[in-house]
């Protein structure tokens, strides 16, 4: 697999290098010192994945990630030497397609191996994503669910998003009053290191309160409740949120599907589930079976979709109820709950 390495920090460079040499599947296609290079490299030998830096002169890692992703699109992981500095540039970047992020390794230790392990392991998911990799496994079909009643009000929005997610879950968010009468989950396909810096920069953003989920904790109307491990997040029978290795081969951690199989399993009717932007197909499968159970789905749609993997393959599927803009879908979670509210007072 071909990888580009877009750094200005000659000792950044030699850390990847040196990573990526542990696996030897792994090829340095080419190097690039500032976005500008990186997008003459990408346009010459475009390569599977691009290590991407942030802070560079000439053209920065989010300007060249956009760039990037509209002329020569290719998957894109944020390498950066201090995330938590540097939240804002990851999440624009994220907003125009790059797909993880990660700190930059440090081999200077007794074990240089493990420590350029997370970033391997980064890689080697994103191959298989893309499609670099045979994963070697069948897909599972989804179990046959028949669909139930629906309930008096919808207590509970499951929403998933990956690639661009941030900025789309910030829009999104941003579109609901303080006063949102409904239970709010997020599944994004972020670092688990990453995620309380994703919730701090999307509690500032909106105006419902943004947090991460606590194991055994009940989602509560009016709050926003953000996945926050590697460990995939699951609606309980009882109601309760809980953190689970299972199922272990998942590719995605946390994975959509595994949460909105759990919606469809143990949340009250008419829950709704809402696949935003996002490469792959995680939580296609998962919104379908929402909808097999009569909940009312939604997936993004093309045009407002930073890349649109996940929701098109919503759309394959017929799993989404509704196929909508980004911006419509916060007025249309208030319709929805404002009419329901209507109905039941009559």
């Amino acid at each position: 697999m071909k990888i580009g390495i877009v750094n200005d920090m000659p000792l950044a460079v030699e850390a990847l290098q040196q990573a990526l040499a542990f696996d030897p599947e792994l090829r340095v296609a080419w190097v690039a010192s500032d976005g500008a290079q990186a997008l003459q490299a990408c346009a010459a030998q475009r390569p599977d994945i691009i290590l991407m830096d942030l802070l560079m002169p000439v053209i920065d890692g989010v300007e060249a990630t956009r760039r990037i992703m509209a002329h020569t699109p290719c998957a894109i992981i944020i390498v950066t030497s201090d995330m938590d500095r540097n939240t804002t540039r990851v999440f624009e970047a994220m907003g125009h397609g790059a797909l993880d992020v990660i700190d930059t390794p440090r081999l200077g230790g007794a074990d240089p191996q493990a420590a350029a392990a997370p970033l391997l392991r980064k890689i080697r998911n994103v191959g298989w994503l893309i499609g670099a990799y045979d994963r070697g496994r069948p897909a599972q079909a989804a179990p046959a669910l028949q669909p139930r009643a629906a309930a008096p009000a919808p207590y509970l929005i499951g929403i998933g998003a990956s690639a661009g997610g941030p900025p789309s879950l910030a829009t999104l968010l941003g579109g609901l009053p303080a006063d949102f009468p409904a239970a709010i989950v997020l599944v994004q396909h972020v670092d688990a290191s990453f995620a309380t810096g994703m919730a701090s920069w999307l509690d500032e953003q909106v105006a419902l309160p943004v947090r991460l989920a606590v194991h055994g904790e009940r989602p509560q109307p009016g709050t926003v409740l953000l996945a926050g491990t590697d460990d995939h997040l699951v609606l309980h029978a009882d109601g309760t949120l809980r953190y689970t290795r299972e199922p272990a081969e998942g590719l995605y951690r946390p994975s959509i599907d595994v949460f909105f199989d759990s919606m469809a399993r143990h949340a009250r009717a008419p829950a709704i589930g809402i696949l935003l932007t996002g490469m792959g197909r995680d939580g296609a499968r998962g919104l379908r079976t929402m909808r097999q159970r009569g909940m009312l789905t939604i997936a993004q749609d093309r045009a407002t979709s930073a890349v649109y993997g996940m929701p098109k393959a919503a759309a394959e599927l017929d799993a989404a109820v509704e196929i909508l803009p980004l911006d419509l879908i916060a007025s249309r979670l208030v319709a929805t709950l404002g009419a329901t509210a209507a109905a039941q007072r009559t």
